[in-house]
């Protein structure tokens, strides 16, 4: 049982570590895309082959997803304060050894230590603000608060790497990260007293083998975009990562303390809302990621409006979200689920129109919006069918596991369809490659529909749920 000694501290100093766990919230949050809008300049900078720069995201995205359940264990092992501070120095540091990177492998490997310290620090931030709480409407304000800075991280990301992009360097994107990390780092240990520790047996095996069979996974899709899909190199990568995942949940089926409880994945419902849930929000990063670098590098956008062109899709979602619960009242989960992704689906057929002398409106905005609405339907419903039926023992663990499908997906989805645009795109000509990728991805989205009609019970509801609902954009 987690125990708060701040009980009887000033209401000033308990705003104040709130919002400073806060901060580290949105600082992990913008941390996926923030390096986005910096693509092209990252490219031109380092060198990066066009395939390859796909894993200055995906590293980051990768060992975020793939620890995030072992980050939650050992923060109860080590204490909430204690995980995470240290997990907030080590991504600290990796920001800084990535913003002075002089090769795309020092910052490849920087965004993997840099995911590594946010699965360890991410866990204990909702956990401390539980733990601020007093009573139950502090509570439900702290989830609040929590849900909101979740909701606008990504496309804050956004926003802020086209500003420091533009008017500094892409180097900034990362570097930002050091002295709002350090302050975090220097006040969270003066504001909160620490958790009481748990013992508790660590699944190190589990948590390496999932890690590593997703990046297996990932290698496989980029190696098959370079070099063939019946290339030795591509075969052995999927072939590495199926026995990873083989051994992972035999690692899981067998050990005392697992991360993942299989018994999670027995429920029809929930393993479709968690493929549905990877597969669309995949196909949202994909559209951030390829639409980026369209702005930019067809319509001469500055990294700052490639930033700011995102905002009619964080506007939509977040209105969206808010009429969501009732509409699952009324129609369930299933019907927005399918309806979400369908309009996703059609968005990406938008995308696929795209030329080299399209205007932002209608050619780029119209899809936008399509592809928000879709996003703010399927991601609620997704939670809430996820998060249904679980045990409350199992509730953290399925809460990670949602996390992590989120993280992981985007990764996968960004590697898929870039593999699909390679094999379109002819050289020096960015815009060669949309056609088919987008289409590609569009498929995609269709799958999830009918993933989402033939798994998730029709009955479902919001009122049914008690999980935590915000929009993954």
């Amino acid at each position: 049982m987690v125990r708060s000694t701040s009980d009887g501290a000033p209401m000033g100093r308990r705003t104040l570590a709130l919002w400073t766990i806060l901060a580290a919230q949105l600082m992990l949050q913008m941390d996926f895309l923030i390096v986005i809008v910096a693509l092209p300049q990252i490219q031109q900078d380092l060198g990066f082959d066009p395939l390859a720069l796909s894993w200055v995201p995906n590293a980051f995205g990768l060992a975020f997803g793939g620890l995030l359940l072992l980050g939650g264990r050992l923060g109860d092992i080590l204490g909430q304060v204690r995980a995470f501070r240290t997990g907030l120095i080590i991504f600290v540091l990796a920001s800084l050894l990535g913003g002075l990177a002089q090769t795309p492998t020092i910052l490849v490997a920087a965004r993997v230590v840099q995911g590594i310290g946010a699965a360890l620090a991410g866990p204990s931030v909702l956990a401390l603000v539980m733990v601020l709480a007093r009573n139950d409407a502090e509570r439900a304000k702290g989830m609040s608060l929590f849900i909101a800075v979740s909701s606008v991280g990504a496309s804050a990301g956004l926003i802020l790497g086209g500003l420091l992009t533009q008017f500094l360097s892409w180097r900034w994107s990362l570097l930002i990260n050091v002295p709002v990390g350090a302050v975090v780092i220097f006040m969270i240990g003066r504001l909160v007293t620490e958790t009481r520790p748990r013992r508790s047996r660590l699944d190190v095996v589990g948590a390496i083998t999932a890690t590593l069979g997703s990046v297996a996974l990932v290698y496989g899709f980029i190696s098959a975009a370079e070099s063939g899909w019946l290339d030795v190199t591509t075969l052995s990568a999927f072939a590495l990562a199926l026995a990873l995942f083989v051994l992972f949940f035999r690692t899981e089926k067998k050990h005392a303390a697992p991360l993942l409880h299989l018994d999670l994945l027995r429920d029809r419902g929930r393993v479709g809302a968690l493929g549905v849930m990877a597969l669309i929000v995949g196909m949202h990063f994909s559209v951030v990621f390829l639409l980026v670098q369209y702005l930019q590098q067809v319509l001469g956008w500055t990294p700052l409006f490639s930033g700011l062109a995102y905002l009619p899709l964080t506007a939509t979602v977040f209105i969206i979200s808010h009429f969501v619960p009732r509409l699952m009242n009324v129609f369930g989960a299933q019907a927005l689920l399918v309806t979400g992704s369908l309009l996703v689906a059609t968005s990406l057929v938008g995308f696929a129109l795209l030329g080299d002398r399209s205007d932002y409106f209608p050619a780029v905005l119209v899809p936008l919006l399509i592809h928000a609405a879709g996003i703010g339907l399927v991601f609620a419903p997704g939670t809430v069918a996820i998060m249904h039926g679980v045990p409350e023992e199992h509730a953290g663990t399925a809460s990670g596991l949602l996390q992590m499908d989120q993280q992981i997906g985007g990764a996968l989805g960004i590697a898929v369809i870039t593999s699909i645009y390679a094999f379109g795109a002819v050289p020096g000509q960015f815009g060669s490659g949309l056609p088919a990728a987008f289409i590609g991805a569009a498929v995609i989205a269709l799958f999830a529909a009918i993933l989402a009609m033939r798994t998730v019970s029709r009955r479902l509801q919001a009122q049914n749920s008690t999980a935590g609902i915000h929009p993954a954009s």
